[in-house]
């Protein structure tokens, strides 16, 4: 068979060598018309379509290692599958081996310790259903869908950020299968440079086959604050906002979300499409404390519709799911901010009435917290001292409007680019972005030294199908 090299070349392999890879692994080796080819090879963003010669479906650690070797020995270009929910697109590719990773799901809760160990498979709605039986929690992703490995690797901002931190602080310790087939586990006190490393910097430096997690008492219940006003108001609204956050405790993490009225149950036909701000409040707390905390986001203007509510931490953490299904296509981008302007919240208003698709939304994230207290060089993440971040996702159904949709969503980045110091949030990084410049904008001063750890685990670059750091 013909695969593609990590140079993006052709090879062939015999019928022997394929066979013989096959033979070493628990899990299936897919080609292209093989049964579950195609349920293996799709990905939660439907713009991505890729057809990778070979799909490794990895049933524990003992695959990715003949995995990796194989990719190895044979020059094979690879990109890795945990989630399948990273927007650009990257666990896949055309031609080459998919190492999939989404059988490995196991879980296991230590309540008495507060861990959890995870494999990579897993996504935040495994997690939670596990560690909520237990009170117990750590900051996820805020769609329940979404990988853990992926999130966490890329940083991981959740609903309890200024609180806890990201997904990747609250890391212990992982197993990684490293480009040279080894298997090991790096910690603070094991392989500390690789630990800092894989905290932010992405599938860069190996595979990681076990996450082990610090877990936190919340739940099982927990309260949202979720007012809806009109995008007229929005003016005033925001900066509210704005003062409320600068002066939240840290138990309190909020997003303005610019979007048009979702079809909500029970919700007038009238309000449908409208375009609307959610000022959208969590609370790292018992509800009462919630309650009193954030009703001031309440109390900002007049509602059109009021969703604040205590329930459980598992739905209120997967409410968003219905509008971010696997059957629609996404193009998304985002951008730190050390300050928010009145010319950033202007302009967002003026941009968001004009977004291309009532799916597409703009959301302000605050930071800071628990978040910004972690000096900028702890970890591989980088830009923690930005006290918001903006992300534009921009989701649409139709394949005719992809350039539309990404030519708008560029322009309207630029724009807000040029209010900004130039960072970005690499979890939300669009599909075909520049790998170097990107990276850099995502790592800033973190950057060199994370080139010194790619020479030291991946001198040639065996993992690149990513927001690569060359070595």
């Amino acid at each position: 068979m013909v695969v593609k090299t990590a140079g993006r070349q052709d090879v062939s392999l015999s019928d022997d060598v394929v066979d013989s890879f096959r033979s070493s692994l628990r899990g299936a080796l897919l080609q292209a018309g093989d049964e579950g080819y195609d349920a293996a090879r799709r990905l939660w963003n439907s713009m991505i379509d890729k057809h990778p010669a070979l799909i490794a479906r990895c049933t524990g650690t003992a695959d990715v290692v003949s995995a990796v070797n194989f990719a190895r020995e044979h020059g094979v270009r690879m990109a890795v599958r945990g989630g399948g929910h990273n927007v650009a697109g990257n666990a896949s590719n055309d031609g080459g081996m998919m190492i999939d990773l989404s059988l490995m799901r196991g879980i296991h809760v230590d309540p008495d310790r507060r861990t959890a160990r995870v494999q990579p498979g897993a996504n935040w709605g495994d997690f939670d259903h596990e560690t909520q039986i237990h009170g117990l929690m750590t900051p996820g992703g805020v769609v329940s869908p979404t990988g853990v490995a992926g999130f966490t690797l890329g940083g991981g901002m959740g609903l309890t950020r200024r609180k806890w931190g990201l997904a990747c602080d609250n890391v212990i310790s992982v197993e990684i299968v490293t480009a040279a087939g080894q298997v090991i586990t790096a910690s603070e006190r094991e392989h500390p440079d690789l630990f800092w490393a894989i905290r932010g910097g992405g599938g860069n430096f190996g595979i990681v086959t076990w996450f082990e997690f610090q877990l936190h008492a919340l739940g099982p219940e927990f309260y949202l604050a979720a007012p809806i006003y009109a995008l007229e108001d929005a003016g005033g609204i925001v900066r509210a906002w704005r003062s409320f956050i600068e002066h939240a405790p840290d138990e309190v993490s909020s997003d303005v979300i610019f979007w048009s009225m979702p079809p909500l149950p029970d919700l007038p036909p009238e309000l449908i499409g409208v375009p609307i701000i959610i000022i959208a409040g969590w609370y790292a707390g018992t509800p009462e404390d919630g309650a009193r905390e954030l009703q001031p986001l309440r109390e900002m203007g007049t509602p059109l519709v009021d969703l604040s509510h205590a329930g459980p931490y598992v739905d209120i953490q997967s409410a968003f799911d219905p509008f971010f299904p696997d059957t629609q296509r996404y193009y998304w981008k985002s951008l730190f901010l050390t300050s928010l302007s009145d010319e950033a919240i202007d302009s967002i208003i003026e941009l968001s009435a004009d977004r291309p698709s009532p799916q597409s939304l703009f959301a302000f994230r605050a930071l800071g917290g628990a978040l910004s207290r972690i000096p900028e060089e702890a970890t591989a993440y980088g830009n923690r001292q930005a006290l918001y971040n903006l992300s534009i996702d921009t989701t649409w159904q139709d394949r005719a409007d992809d350039q539309r949709m990404i030519a708008w969503t560029r322009a309207a980045w630029s724009r807000m680019d040029a209010m900004t110091e130039g960072g970005v949030y690499l979890n939300f990084a669009g599909l075909g972005e520049e790998n170097d410049s990107l990276a850099r904008a995502g790592y800033g001063g973190n950057y060199d030294r994370l080139v010194e750890v790619k020479r030291t685990y991946d001198p040639s670059n065996l993992f690149q199908g990513n927001i690569n750091i060359a070595p």
